[in-house]
């Protein structure tokens, strides 16, 4: 079988085209039937490679090519959109004015103040998981202590030697003000401190860790009470940019504020879910930018819930699709664009040192499967690869570098 001129090159032949460009595949199935054998004649071509009679008005132009020995990769091209990745909103942790918002593109770093409440700063931490408690009473654990104590000591501060994972740890509850105010009180009457296990990913308030906090504070502008709090600061996974700001000065700090990205450029391209083990991450892919200049990337992440193409920002109807995020390497055209709409090429599984003809050059036989005509007519089967920008890799007995096939042109 001929491929026309207008078939995909990526793609491997499909069913024979109607019409005379077609006859000289018809002819070679009739010889095969016959026959019986792979090893025919084409009816209807000379020696010389031009068809004769009513078939030289409408059949695809003969000619000859050697297989050659190459390297093939598969690729696969999609639309994508530039831009700083997911984003994420941030809401006041607690009630209050918001008296201070920053600009939009400000990108906010570790221990910087994101915005003021009641005109005191709310500094970012990185992390996952956001103070949702006063953090006021020693021997208290958690994953928002951990939170804490990773900042601070990134920040430079001593905040003494943390617990290690599964090491038992005193929690003694303080006497309440009443107690503690009565004349009665003796040491004695103290509650006896009850013993808890430190969890992996948990961090333990120790006193080292509360003064910590108190030099802290006094740095930053808040008050030095050694104690944080929900909405004190705004844990974040990282450095951040501000994408846009929705609350004003003045307005209670209890909604949305403001939406964040992260700081790096990344391309995210919709995939239908049905293909996503065409897409690996650590993939390498080249971005197509509006000018035609190019950027190179690798697949840093793909989603894993499939959402309705409009959510995923695609266009296939109702296909659920994932999310493939491409980091990029800087180049000087991106520093210049903030988003913009992309072509991203991916490069899939690489074959080296395979056989390969053009996809012009395969005849599908009857009986299935597909063969090459050499320049004397005689067919030769082989097995096929991968096809890629237009070739196709092959095998087969007589098959080698440098031997003279027939193509369609």
């Amino acid at each position: 079988m001929r491929r026309s001129e207008h078939a995909q090159a990526d793609e491997p032949p499909g069913s024979a085209a109607p019409g005379k460009a077609r006859k000289r595949v018809v002819i070679a199935v009739a010889a095969l039937l016959t026959a019986g054998v792979v090893g025919v004649s084409l009816a209807g071509v000379r020696s010389g490679g031009k068809p004769s009679g009513a078939a030289a008005s409408g059949a695809p132009r003969v000619s000859t090519v050697a297989v050659v020995r190459t390297d093939l990769s598969s690729t696969l091209s999609l639309n994508g959109t530039l831009g700083y990745g997911r984003t994420v909103s941030v809401k006041g942790g607690k009630d209050g004015l918001v008296t201070q918002l920053p600009a939009v593109g400000a990108k906010v770093s570790r221990g910087r103040s994101l915005y003021r409440l009641d005109d005191r700063p709310v500094p970012v931490f990185y992390g996952t998981t956001p103070l949702f408690r006063p953090l006021d009473t020693r021997g208290l654990m958690g994953r928002d202590v951990k939170v804490v104590a990773d900042n601070l000591r990134a920040l430079g501060y001593d905040i003494g030697a943390q617990p290690a994972s599964g090491s038992w740890v005193a929690q003694r509850p303080e006497p309440t003000g009443a107690a503690s105010a009565s004349p009665s009180s003796s040491p004695s009457a103290s509650p006896s401190p009850s013993y808890v296990r430190v969890k992996p990913g948990e961090g333990v308030l120790t006193a080292s860790l509360i003064a910590a906090v108190g030099r802290w504070q006094t740095q930053v502008g808040m008050p030095s009470t050694g104690v944080l709090g929900a909405g004190d600061v705004a844990v974040l996974p990282g450095e951040v940019r501000v994408g846009a700001v929705q609350a004003q000065p003045g307005d209670p700090a209890t909604g949305t504020l403001m939406s964040v990205t992260g700081t790096a450029k990344s391309v995210s391209v919709p995939l239908d879910a049905t293909d996503v083990d065409s897409i690996q991450q650590g993939d390498k892919a080249t971005v197509t930018l509006p000018d035609n200049s190019e950027a190179h990337g690798t697949v840093s992440a793909i989603s894993t819930d499939a959402q309705a193409a409009d959510q995923a920002g695609g266009d296939s109807g109702g296909t659920p699709q994932l999310v493939v995020t491409v980091s990029l390497d800087g180049t000087a055209a991106l520093r210049r664009l903030n988003s913009a709409p992309v072509q991203v090429q991916f490069t899939g599984q690489t074959k080296k040192g395979v056989l390969a003809v053009p996809v012009g050059a395969l005849l599908a036989l009857s009986g299935g499967g597909y063969a090459l005509q050499l320049p004397g007519g005689r067919l030769l089967a082989v097995e096929t690869g991968m096809f890629a920008k237009g070739l196709v890799e092959v095998s087969g007995t007589g098959i080698t570098a440098g031997t003279k096939v027939a193509t369609a042109s």
